[in-house]
């Protein structure tokens, strides 16, 4: 499980199935963010008013209210101060407006603006990357009139990915466009990859994908296919888990997120969006809802 405090998320990690080497069995339990969530308690160290330790916390805090902070003090960065928070240690500045999360999904944030400073570049990067994926080797579930498409990373073996998927018909209710990429978690060869190159290879890839999600039998094929290509990209773009939702933008919206609440994040990244239009700058991350996480 990747853990990070997400702007204005609500919780400490993601619902996302992690990684694992290849050959590695990996199983998920879809109850484990919620029973994470109800063990934070939104406890803090007991910190002098106006220090800057209390300027970390009221940080952390204007992310995550309900978080665990377990330690805050000294930092061996020039300007910041170290804090614990559910097993996660956060950088927050002196003066408790920016928010460094260090590790491979490191992230900058502003804590005033509510914003992932980092999250503009890697859109863009993420964008270009999706380009490169042609419409035609993406598989489709989408309503007559979308409102909103999604690009999902997905894998048939992730608990997260088959809960995302059970609900698929009310994501498409929402609005929603859901174009699912491939990205094999256990690696390149393994059992997981040729499930997923057999749902490439079949003739109707919807219900190949839906029937290898809901642990059906689905004949072995092989053929060409870009289920590499589509793993490769997967990992340029950052990603560690499966499911991860990218907007059209390239904005990486978590893993799992409930279908009204993805399409409330969708929403207000389409309303932040307008101003740009006037030279505005739209906000570079968004309030995404945790329930269900």
């Amino acid at each position: 499980m990747k853990r990070i405090i997400f702007a204005v998320l609500g919780a400490i990690s993601l619902s996302a199935c992690a990684q694992a080497p290849q050959g590695a069995a990996a199983k998920s339990d879809p109850a484990a963010p919620a029973k994470t969530a109800a063990a934070a308690k939104g406890s803090a160290p007991e910190v002098k008013a106006g220090s800057a330790d209390a300027l970390a916390v009221e940080a952390i805090r204007q992310l995550n209210p309900n978080v665990s902070i377990d330690k805050v003090g000294p930092s061996p960065v020039p300007g910041f101060r170290e804090a614990l928070a559910q097993g996660q240690v956060v950088y927050v500045s002196d003066d408790g407006r920016y928010l460094f999360l260090p590790g491979s999904g490191g992230a900058l944030f502003d804590t005033q603006a509510k914003k992932n400073l980092s999250e503009s570049s890697l859109a863009g990067m993420r964008k270009d990357l999706l380009k490169t994926i042609p419409a035609s080797e993406r598989i489709v579930f989408a309503p007559a009139n979308p409102k909103h498409t999604v690009t999902i990373f997905t894998d048939v073996e992730c608990g997260y990915c088959r809960k995302l998927h059970s609900e698929i018909a009310e994501y498409n209710r929402q609005g929603i466009a859901v174009e699912y990429l491939a990205f094999p978690r256990m690696g390149i060869g393994s059992e997981d990859y040729k499930k997923m190159v057999s749902v490439w290879c079949a003739a109707d890839r919807r219900k190949a994908l839906t029937d290898a999600k809901s642990e059906q039998s689905i004949p072995n094929k092989d053929c060409k296919n870009t289920v590499t290509m589509q793993y490769n990209v997967g990992q340029r773009a950052g990603l560690t888990g499966t499911p991860m939702i990218l907007t059209s933008e390239g904005i990486q919206l978590g893993g799992y997120v409930p279908p009204a609440q993805l399409r409330e994040a969708l929403d207000k990244i389409a309303a932040d969006a307008k101003p740009a239009a006037s030279g505005a700058k739209p906000t570079a991350a968004v309030a995404v809802p945790t329930g269900g996480r």
